[in-house]
C-alpha cells in the first residue's frame, strides 16, 4: 500500500462516524438501537424551499457550474437575514460568502490563515472538527478551558497568562455545543478586545443561534468585530436542512476575499437549485421560529424525564439541540454510555468526545420523534 501523508498520523476519524457503523452493526442484529447520540434534525425544511429547489431544475443554467461567490440573491438573502434576525449591517457583495455547509469553512479558514507550526486556541470542550482540521494543516491546537464552575466560558485571565506566541486563530461557539450554554454581551466585548489585544483572528461558529434561543446573536453586532472576527453560520439546524450543505461565512471584506481564494481552488459552486432554496428558507417569517421551537420544547422535556430515569443532571437553563448532563457518581462517560447502550439500545454521546473536560458528562440530542424519546424512557423506567 501507498503510504499515508504523516499529517493522517495525528488524525483520527471522527467519532460518529466509527461509532455509527457500530450501531448500524447492532441494528443489523436485530438490536432495536434508539439513536439519541447524532444532531441531525429529523424535521422537514421550509416547504416553499423545496418547492423552489424542484422548479428550479427546469431553468436554463441549473445544471451548469455556478459562482464560487454564490448567487448575488443569495447572498443578498443572508445579508438582508442577518439584518433581520441579529440587527447587523453586511454588504452582500463584499461581507458575505456562502459555503457548502459551516463545517468546509473550518477547513477554508485554516488554509486561509495558518502556516506550518501556527498554533490555534481551541475550546475543550468543544467541536471536536475545530483540532482535527488543525492538525491536518500542520498547525497546533492549544486548548483553552472551559468548565461548569465558569458556566462553559474562557476565563479571560487564564487566557492572558498563556504563552500567546504563533498564535493565529481563537474558536469559539455560542450557543455552545455540547453544552447549550449561551454568552452574555460582556464576552463578546472581552473577546473582541483579546483578538484586537493580541492580533488574534476570532472565528465564531454560530449555526445554533436559534435553536430554543429567545435572543440570538451575532458576534457581528459588537463595536470593532469586522477588526478580528469572522463568523460561520448555517441552514442545517435553523432550517432543517442539514443534508442541503448550506452556509455562510460573514466577516469584513478583506478575511472574505483570503477564504475565497481557498474556496475557489476547492469546489466548482453550490448546485443552483440548492440556492435557490436557500433563498427561500432564509425569508421564513416569524412563524417558522415559533413552531420549530414548539417542537423542540416538547422533546427537551422529554429528554429531561429520560435523564432523570438515568440519574443525570443538567442545567435547564441552555439552549440549542442537545441537553448536556452530568453522569452519576463514580462514572465515566464512556462507561456509562456503553452501559446505557447494553442494557436500554440507547446511544448517548460521551461528553469525552468533545474533549478531556467533557469526562463525566453526556450528551442527548433532541433530533429524534416525541414516540421515540417516550420508547426511551419506558426502556429505562
Amino acid at each position: 500500500m501507498i503510504e499515508v501523508a504523516k499529517r493522517l498520523n495525528h488524525v483520527e476519524e471522527y467519532y460518529f462516524s466509527k461509532k455509527l457503523r457500530e450501531v448500524a452493526f447492532l441494528k443489523s442484529q436485530g438490536k432495536p438501537i434508539i439513536n439519541l447520540g447524532i444532531g441531525s434534525p429529523d424535521l422537514t425544511p421550509p416547504f416553499k424551499a423545496t418547492m423552489l429547489l424542484k422548479d428550479s431544475l427546469d431553468e436554463e443554467g441549473a445544471s451548469q457550474y455556478q459562482s464560487y461567490k454564490g448567487l448575488p440573491e443569495l447572498r443578498e438573502a443572508i445579508a438582508d437575514f442577518y439584518s433581520t434576525r441579529y440587527k447587523v449591517n453586511l454588504s452582500g457583495q463584499t461581507e458575505v460568502l456562502p459555503l457548502m455547509g459551516s463545517k468546509e469553512g473550518i477547513m477554508h479558514i485554516s488554509l486561509a490563515f495558518l502556516n506550518k507550526g501556527d498554533k490555534v486556541l481551541i475550546p475543550n470542550p468543544g467541536y471536536p472538527t475545530y483540532a482535527a482540521v488543525t492538525k491536518l494543516v500542520e498547525a497546533k491546537p492549544v486548548f483553552y478551558d472551559l468548565n461548569e464552575e465558569n458556566n462553559w466560558l474562557p476565563d479571560f485571565v487564564a487566557l492572558e497568562r498563556m504563552n500567546l506566541t504563533k498564535v493565529k486563530i481563537m474558536w469559539i461557539n455560542y450557543p455552545h455545543m455540547p453544552t447549550g450554554t449561551n454568552a452574555p454581551n460582556k464576552f463578546y466585548d472581552e473577546v473582541i478586545a483579546f483578538g484586537k489585544r493580541h492580533n488574534i483572528l476570532i472565528v465564531n461558529d454560530n449555526p445554533y443561534s436559534f435553536v430554543l434561543n429567545k435572543k440570538p446573536i451575532s458576534i457581528m453586532r459588537y463595536n470593532n468585530a469586522k477588526d478580528v472576527c469572522l463568523e460561520l453560520n448555517s441552514l442545517s439546524k435553523t432550517f432543517n436542512m442539514a443534508g442541503w450543505r448550506v452556509g455562510m461565512l460573514v466577516g469584513d471584506f478583506k478575511y472574505i476575499d483570503a477564504v475565497l481564494k481557498v474556496k475557489s481552488n476547492m469546489d466548482s459552486g453550490m448546485f443552483y437549485g440548492i440556492q435557490k432554496g436557500a433563498i427561500e428558507a432564509l425569508q421564513c417569517s416569524d412563524m417558522w421560529f415559533v413552531s420549530l421551537n414548539s417542537v423542540y420544547e416538547l422533546r427537551r422535556e422529554l429528554i429531561w424525564q429520560l435523564a432523570d430515569a438515568l440519574n443525570c443532571t443538567y442545567d435547564k437553563d441552555t439552549t440549542g439541540l442537545f441537553v448536556w448532563a452530568k453522569v452519576p457518581p463514580l462514572l465515566k462517560s464512556e462507561e456509562f454510555t456503553d452501559l446505557v447502550l447494553k442494557e436500554y439500545a440507547i446511544f448517548l454521546a460521551p461528553g469525552t468526545v468533545f474533549g478531556s473536560n467533557g469526562e463525566g458528562y453526556v450528551r442527548f440530542s433532541l433530533c429524534a420523534p416525541e414516540e421515540i424519546i417516550k420508547e426511551a424512557i419506558a426502556r429505562v423506567k
